[in-house]
C-alpha cells in the first residue's frame, strides 16, 4: 500500500485534465492508462462544445433544446445551470489557449448541430475540438508542479471502507499483474464510458466500461445506466473502432442515402438528417437491415470544400479508399455515448463518501434519455470544475511528495475471446432495438462470462457495467431516447423519470432472467 494526501484522477481525458488544473496548486495524481492525449474519448470528440455565444442564442434556448432532446428525464435545474455557465467555460479555454475557430471580426464560428434550435456548437478546425482542447490542456498541466501523472497505470478497483472511498487499485495496464493500493483523501473518477461493450463503437479500444464499473462494484449508486446514445454515422469501413463521420457534415447539408441513391430522412422526421440522433440511429439501422447501405452523401452540399474543412474525415476517406468529393460514405450505427454512469450531484459527489465523478462515466442529469448534441464536452468541463471546487473545499490542503510506483508486468489482459463475446451479446440484444427475451438472453451469458473470468476485476468491472445496461433496459418496460424496446415502442408517462440503479439491484434482475430460463427448461 503506498499512502499519498494527493487528490486522486482516475482518467486522462478532457474532465480529469481540467480538474487537475482547477486544484491546483493542491498537490494531485493522475492515474492514466494511456500517455497523456491517447486512448482518451476526449480527444476523439469531432464536434465541439454546445454553448449559446452568439447575440441571437441565450442560455435558456439552449437549456431547452436540452430538455426536449433528453425526452422527458432531463434534470431541469441541471440543464439551466449548464447552460448558464457555458459561455463561461468557452472563454476560459480561449484563455488558456484553445484556438477556437473565429470569423474575420473576431467572432466565433459556430455550426448547428442535431436538435439544437441553433447554432451554437463552438468547433476547432471543423472536426478537431477534442484533440485541440486535450493538447491545450495538456500543455497547461505540464506546466502544473503540483500534478504527477502516471501514465500506463490502470485503475482495476476501489478500496472501502464502509459507505466510504478510502483509494485505489492500480494494475500495469500493458499486462496487469499485481496491483497496488493507493490510499487518498479523494478520489475523482473522470474515466470515460462504456461504448467499448459494443462491437460497433466510436471509441477507444480500451473505453470499456471499466470505471463505472469500479464504481457500481464498490456500492455507488448509479443512474441512467440503459440510456445509450449510438451515433448515426460511423464509417462502415471494418475498422475497429469505427471512425466517426461528425455529425457537423449534416449539419452543412450532408444527405443520407442508399445504396440506391434515395434519401430516407425526409419520410421518416420533419428534420431529416437534423432529427434527434436516436431517430436517425434507428432509420439508418433499419437501412442496414433491409439490405440498403446507408451512406452519407457530402458531394453536393461541400464538394471539394470537405478534404479542408473537415480533415479528419478526409484522412479516414483517403485510408479506406474513398473520395467524398464524387463518392458517397458507407455509415452505421454505432454506440457513441453513454448518458448513464456514476450518480453525480451538482457538485460532481457520488453516493460515497469521498468520492467524486465527471465526465462520460457519471450521470448528472443533464442529458437525460439521449444526450444534445455536443453538450457532452460541455458537461465534462461544467462538473470537473464542480468537483475540483466541492474536493477543494473539503478535504485540508496538505503538501505531498511526488508517488514511487512500481508494477509488475507479465500478467494477463482480460481473456480476448471473452470481451469478443460480451460485445457480440451487448450488440445483438442490448443495442439499438431491444425487446424482453434479447435483454434476458444477455443477461445469462454475461453472468456465464463473469462466472468464468471472475478472477479478473478488469472483465469484472466490463460485466458490471453490461448487466447494468441490460438490467435497467428490462426493467424500462417502455421506450425513451437512445432506449427502444421493440415490445413497447411507445413511450410511458410512468416511466418519465430517471433511473437509480445498484449493482445489487441489477444483480437480483439477472439472477432472475436466469432462474426463469432453468425453470423453462425444467
Amino acid at each position: 500500500m503506498i499512502r499519498t494526501d494527493r487528490i486522486v484522477i482516475v482518467g486522462a481525458g478532457i474532465g480529469a485534465l481540467y480538474a487537475a488544473l482547477e486544484l491546483a496548486p493542491r498537490p494531485v495524481l493522475m492515474i492514466s492508462p494511456e500517455a497523456l492525449g491517447d486512448g482518451a474519448s476526449s480527444a476523439w470528440a469531432q464536434g465541439g462544445v454546445a454553448a449559446a455565444m452568439a447575440d441571437s442564442d441565450s442560455p435558456e434556448a439552449h437549456a431547452a433544446d436540452t430538455l426536449r432532446a433528453g425526452a422527458g428525464t432531463v434534470d431541469a435545474e441541471v440543464a439551466a445551470m449548464v447552460a448558464q455557465v457555458a459561455r463561461d467555460h468557452i472563454l476560459d479555454l480561449t484563455a488558456r489557449g484553445t484556438p477556437f475557430d473565429r470569423d474575420a471580426t473576431g467572432a466565433y464560428v459556430m455550426s448547428r448541430e442535431a436538435a439544437h434550435s441553433a447554432a451554437r456548437v463552438v468547433r476547432v478546425a471543423g472536426d478537431q475540438a477534442g484533440r485541440q482542447i486535450m493538447e491545450t490542456l495538456i500543455a497547461a498541466l505540464r506546466d502544473s508542479p503540483s500534478v504527477q501523472v502516471i501514465e500506463g497505470a490502470l485503475a482495476t478497483r476501489l478500496e472501502t471502507d464502509g459507505d466510504r472511498v478510502t483509494g485505489v487499485w492500480v494494475a500495469s495496464a500493458r499486462a496487469p499483474s499485481g496491483e497496488a493500493l493507493i490510499a487518498a483523501p479523494a478520489v475523482l473518477l473522470a474515466g470515460g464510458g462504456s461504448g467499448g461493450l459494443y462491437a460497433q463503437t466510436t471509441n477507444p479500444p480500451r473505453i470499456r466500461g471499466q470505471v463505472i464499473g469500479m464504481a457500481a462494484r464498490a456500492g455507488a449508486r448509479m443512474a441512467d445506466p440503459e440510456f445509450v446514445q449510438f451515433h448515426p454515422t460511423s464509417f462502415d469501413i471494418g475498422e475497429d473502432p469505427a471512425p466517426l463521420a461528425t455529425e457537423a457534415l449534416r449539419g452543412e447539408g450532408a444527405t443520407l442515402i442508399t445504396r440506391h441513391g434515395q434519401r430516407f430522412m425526409p419520410d421518416v422526421h420533419p428534420d431529416a438528417e437534423l432529427a434527434p440522433r436516436d431517430i436517425v440511429a434507428r432509420a439508418i439501422f433499419a437501412e442496414a437491415q433491409a439490405g440498403n447501405r446507408p451512406m452519407l452523401d457530402t458531394r453536393a452540399a461541400l464538394g471539394e470544400t470537405v478534404l479542408t474543412r473537415f480533415p479528419g474525415v478526409a484522412e479516414t476517406c483517403a485510408r479506406a479508399g474513398i473520395d467524398p468529393v464524387t463518392q458517397a460514405i458507407p455509415v452505421a450505427v454505432a454506440a457513441h455515448y453513454h448518458m448513464g454512469g456514476i450518480a453525480a450531484d451538482a457538485r460532481g459527489r457520488s453516493s460515497l463518501g469521498a468520492l467524486w465523478a465527471c465526465g462520460e462515466a457519471a450521470s448528472t442529469g443533464l442529458h437525460g434519455a439521449n444526450r444534445l448534441a455536443s453538450n457532452g464536452l460541455l458537461e465534462a468541463l461544467v462538473y470537473a470544475r464542480a468537483a475540483a471546487r466541492d474536493i477543494a473545499h473539503t478535504v485540508p490542503m496538505r503538501a505531498a511528495e511526488p508517488v514511487a510506483l512500481s508494477l509488475p508486468e507479465g500478467g494477463h489482459a482480460p481473456d480476448p475471446e471473452a470481451v469478443d463475446d460480451l460485445r457480440r451479446t451487448t450488440t445483438a440484444h442490448v443495442g439499438v432495438r431491444r425487446n424482453a427475451g434479447g435483454l434476458r438472453a444477455a443477461l445469462r451469458v454475461i453472468a456465464r462470462l463473469e462466472a468464468a473470468h471472475g478472477n479478473d476485476p478488469t472483465f469484472c468491472n466490463m460485466t458490471a457495467t453490461a448487466t447494468l445496461i441490460a438490467a435497467a433496459a428490462l426493467a424500462r418496460t417502455e421506450s425513451r431516447g437512445g432506449h427502444w424496446r421493440d415490445d413497447f415502442p411507445e413511450p410511458d408517462p410512468a416511466f418519465a423519470h430517471r433511473t437509480m440503479i445498484r449493482l445489487s439491484e441489477a444483480f437480483a434482475i439477472r439472477e432472475a432472467a436466469q432462474t426463469e430460463a432453468a425453470d423453462a427448461s425444467s
